[in-house]
């Protein structure tokens, strides 16, 4: 899959089965469900899984929640808009 056949996958009423669950908690967020993201990643190990969680809670708007899982991923906050890090962030998965 590449990241327009995800991005079309979002007007779908599940996520593409064959997703690895960090690309689902991302499907979630995409379709305006941070609840639903936040709980498929809340519990997981792992660098990727942090990452996804880093982002949900700078979108959150939880700077120092989101400071400490960005450091867990072994990234750095970013400034550029949490659509394009979205963007990254599913490009760089797939």
């Amino acid at each position: 899959m590449n990241f327009e056949a995800f991005k079309e996958s979002l007007s779908n009423d599940q996520p593409p089965a064959q997703l690895p669950i960090y690309l689902r908690a991302l499907w979630y967020d995409g379709r305006g469900d941070w609840e639903t993201a936040h709980d498929l990643i809340n519990d997981l190990p792992g660098e990727k899984a942090a990452w996804v969680h880093a982002y949900l809670h700078r979108k959150e708007g939880d700077a120092g929640n989101a400071g400490y899982w960005y450091a867990r991923a072994g990234k750095r906050m970013p400034s550029m808009s949490l659509e394009l890090e979205w963007a990254d962030i599913v490009s760089q998965l797939l």
